[in-house]
């Protein structure tokens, strides 16, 4: 239950500053929190934790904000643009592995207290590295252009482009992740376990991100220059 109350509070939070940043600086400002995102997620992915009764890990919690984020520069400023922010966090991604990589390669100086943390810390199981860029370009690209092609075919139901975009395009990232990450490390059913107890959280965190992204009318409306940002 504690993790859960966490877990509730912080992707209102997420989604708020996510909001936020959108306010301030438009679609800039949200290309910065997907980014920062998906680098805070390489990170607290090492970390194993339960979340409404089911196994997950903390980069799980981070999801939120990348699906608003590509479903809002979509609505407003359209798939190019939204596809541009998807690769824009796969360069920063690639990034952050090649540094952390390089920081860890140079001899610690004898006052050193922190090498062996970072070198656990930023030893990444290049499996698992290149499950999650794999699922993430894939996916993410495919959120795209189903919410592109809803919104073509239901202009009026923006809720059903925001949930069913995300519903869609996270089974493909959920099952490439788990496959490519786990598959001949765990047996099936166990892998098969991790996948369906992953798509549900992403399902709560697609239904949690719908009233943010109607809000976001009422902050263009208020405010139309922030589609020039």
């Amino acid at each position: 239950m504690h993790n859960t109350i966490i877990y509730l509070v912080w992707i209102l939070i997420d989604l708020s500053l996510l909001l936020a940043a959108f306010t301030l600086w438009g679609r800039t400002g949200i290309i910065a929190v997907i980014s920062a995102t998906i680098i805070l997620m390489n990170i607290f992915v090492l970390k194993g934790i339960r979340l409404l009764g089911l196994d997950a890990t903390g980069g799980n919690v981070l999801y939120a904000s990348i699906f608003l984020g590509t479903d809002i520069i979509t609505e407003y400023y359209g798939a190019r643009e939204a596809r541009k922010a998807v690769f824009i966090g796969f360069f920063l991604s690639l990034l952050f592995l090649i540094a952390s990589r390089f920081i860890i390669l140079f001899t610690p100086a004898p006052w050193d207290r922190f090498h062996e943390t970072m070198d656990t810390l930023f030893s990444p199981v290049w499996r698992i590295v290149i499950a999650s860029i794999t699922a993430y370009i894939l996916s993410q690209n495919l959120d795209v252009i189903t919410f592109t092609w809803l919104k073509g075919k239901f202009p009026n139901l923006l809720w059903l482009r925001n949930n069913a975009s995300t519903w869609s395009s996270q089974i493909v990232d959920t099952a490439l992740f788990c496959t490519i990450a786990f598959a001949g490390l765990y047996q099936m059913r166990i892998v098969a376990g991790i996948m369906l107890s992953t798509y549900l959280l992403k399902i709560v965190v697609a239904a949690l991100d719908t009233p943010f992204i109607y809000v976001t009318k009422i902050l263009v409306r208020l405010r139309p220059s922030i589609l020039e940002e």
